[in-house]
């Protein structure tokens, strides 16, 4: 029987899961699968997001040009060069769509987000990863997989799910040694996260760089993931592709409104970054103290890893989801020995530590 068909490499291509927000009769659920602030979005964002609710007939403003001047203030970047998106997945695709077709090579960390292989699938393109050393993105190793085909590289910086990441003089060189017509893109997602000091989202190279774009999101610190929005920074030129290649209006009203009021809202950015700084070493020394590996991580999460046997990290999964816990399994990033768990309330982390101590008894 005869049925349409989508082009070929398509059906090749596994969708990407989310992580799960339920658990079949269970009423109290602990989520922490998917690396969502626990203090939730900003009263001032929720505010602006319900004042919308009076104006839903009319179009959002296609240029996002009051966030974009807002992000241009608190970074100190030239909005002219900011490009928002329906979160940064979107972006992502839309750099795939516009730079990468069939016969190139996308480039990414062996343990890089999944949607940057997706992406490149979508397109055509063929997706390279790139070893990693000591779950760190490996500059060198990044270099060597470069080859004339190669169209774009992403850095996740931080890593999800690892949780690491690489250093400035890092990210210089992997720049420098990048061909100038390879586009280097820079997602710091966890950006906000991060407090060290020789540590650089990739906006500082992006102002100068003609090849670098710098990706970030709302979606954690700002706790706006329900809304989906994002933004880039690159230079006019890029900025110019992808605002021919994204739809007019791919980002609604409501999440323009509340984006830009979690931006101004300073002290409740503040205060989900101090709540992570708390308890993210807590966490870490409690798993240790358990006899669990917690890598090192900027980010609000930790990837823990877990022994072989009958205390290995699927039975660890089976275990936390009968407490009412979720965290995440990533076998799907080539790390089936760990789980990754977001930094929670107070109460949460308390629990988390009592099951896994219960489970490796």
């Amino acid at each position: 029987m005869n049925a349409p068909r989508p082009r070929p490499g398509i059906m090749d291509i596994a969708p990407y899961v989310g992580g799960r927000a339920a658990l079949p009769g269970i009423d109290r659920v602990i989520r922490l699968a998917s690396n969502e602030t626990p203090l939730g979005a900003s009263p001032r964002a929720r505010d602006a997001y319900r004042a919308q609710s009076e104006s839903l007939h009319r179009y959002p403003d296609g240029g996002a040009n009051a966030l974009r001047a807002a992000l241009g203030r608190h970074h100190g970047i030239d909005p002219a060069r900011v490009v928002c998106g329906a979160g940064s997945d979107e972006l992502i695709s839309l750099l795939c769509r516009a730079y990468a077709g069939l016969g190139d090579e996308v480039l990414y960390s062996e343990h890089g987000f999944l949607m940057y292989a997706i992406a490149a699938r979508v397109t055509g393109a063929t997706p390279v990863a790139a070893p990693e050393s000591g779950l760190r993105s490996d500059v060198d190793a990044l270099l060597a997989a470069v080859t004339p085909k190669t169209r774009l590289v992403f850095l996740a910086n931080p890593n999800n799910p690892t949780g690491s990441f690489i250093t400035r003089d890092e990210l210089d060189r992997l720049h420098t040694g990048l061909p100038p017509e390879v586009l280097l893109v820079v997602d710091g997602a966890y950006a906000e996260y991060v407090t060290r000091n020789d540590y650089a989202s990739g906006l500082e190279l992006a102002r100068t760089a003609p090849n670098v774009v710098a990706l970030r999101t709302f979606s954690k610190i700002y706790g706006l993931s329900a809304l989906r929005i994002g933004w880039s920074y690159g230079s006019a030129e890029v900025a110019g592709v992808l605002n021919r290649v994204r739809g007019p209006f791919n980002v609604s009203a409501a999440a323009l409104a509340a984006a830009e009021a979690a931006l101004d809202d300073v002290p409740f950015t503040d205060a989900a970054r101090t709540h992570n700084d708390i308890w993210l070493p807590w966490l870490s020394a409690e798993l240790a103290r358990i006899g669990l590996v917690a890598h090192p991580s900027v980010g609000n999460f930790i990837l823990v890893e877990f022994p072989d046997g009958d205390r290995n990290a699927d039975a660890a999964n089976d275990f936390l989801n009968g407490r009412g816990i979720i965290p995440r399994k990533v076998a799907n990033y080539g790390l089936p020995r760990c789980l990754r768990i977001t930094v929670g309330l107070e109460d949460e982390m308390a629990d988390v530590v009592a099951a896994l101590n219960d489970f490796m008894s």
